[in-house]
């Protein structure tokens, strides 16, 4: 092959790949314009023209429907309450699963566990479990201590079943890390805790961070355990937002439905955005692997 078809080739194969990208963005993008836009415009608008046209001018109404006065039922207090309980049952459960999950994680990895390769395999196997064939055991079980209606247990649950695939990554994370620095801090007489607190967690914010983003997408966005288990009054934002589409009568408010689909998504992606570079390099570092 001569230079000069190499470069055609090289040059086509680029085309091709830019063409690729740009069809797969506006897959993408297209959706989310249209949720936008909808969402600035009035009902009248809407009905008159296309879904890919803009707003003759922004609207703001919907978007305050959709916070306090869309109807979810018997009530017209919109997502605002969903979102109060949803951040009480978010906050606690990221904290306790990652926390908990190092700890398992780090244990597993660099610690003297008997067993610790069956553990492993079981926590593996947990994270396949489809939570539908726990509803039933979970709701007697929860039933049994009085936490079934409440916000205690939903986070004790979703602390729970995040303890699998948690705990993998961070096995992964630690068993990456050189095992001379555990073996310094135990022939200085460090004990596990003590190494994990002042060793080993300094270590680990790009690992943190990416189990903290899993969890709060995960938890945020959950609404089969939101709606089994929240009872009334602990109703999730998910639940809330199902219920905004689907129980209203009359003409469907598209703008008020598709400003309440962006306010319920807002949250995960603002944490996104604001550890994402972290983010990064946890997946860089491998804390995905295995």
């Amino acid at each position: 092959m001569t230079p000069a078809m190499a470069s055609r080739g090289g040059i086509g194969g680029r085309i091709l790949l830019y063409a690729a990208l740009i069809v797969l963005a506006l897959a993408f993008a297209a959706p989310l314009f249209v949720m936008v836009a909808t969402s600035f415009k009035t009902m009248a608008e809407i009905r008159q023209g296309s879904i890919f046209s803009l707003p003759h001018q922004i609207d703001l109404s919907a978007w305050r429907d959709a916070w306090s006065h869309a109807c979810t039922g018997a009530y017209c207090e919109g997502l605002k309450p969903g979102f109060v309980t949803s951040f009480q049952i978010v906050v606690p459960a990221v904290l306790g699963s990652v926390f908990l999950a190092a700890i398992n994680g780090f244990a597993l990895a660099r610690w003297t566990v008997p067993h610790a390769d069956k553990l492993a395999a079981v926590l593996l196997l947990g994270a396949f479990v489809p939570y539908q064939a726990l509803l039933y055991p979970i709701v007697h079980t929860l039933g049994l201590f009085d936490l079934y209606g409440t916000i205690g247990g939903l986070v004790l649950i979703h602390i729970l079943l995040g303890q699998p695939i948690l705990t993998m990554i961070f096995r992964t994370f630690y068993a990456a890390l050189p095992h001379e620095i555990v073996q310094a801090a135990r022939i200085d007489g460090a004990g596990f805790y003590r190494i994990f607190f002042q060793l080993i967690l300094p270590l680990s914010p790009s690992i943190l961070v990416v189990a903290a983003i899993m969890q709060t997408t995960a938890i945020w966005n959950d609404y089969l355990f939101g709606l089994v288990l929240g009872g009334t009054g602990n109703t999730p934002v998910t639940v809330l937002l199902n219920n905004i589409v689907n129980t209203e009568t009359g003409e469907a408010r598209y703008n008020v439905n598709m400003a309440a689909t962006l306010l319920a998504g807002l949250p995960p992606l603002a944490v996104y955005f604001l550890s994402g570079r972290y983010f990064v390099r946890g997946i860089a570092a491998g804390a995905v692997k295995g």
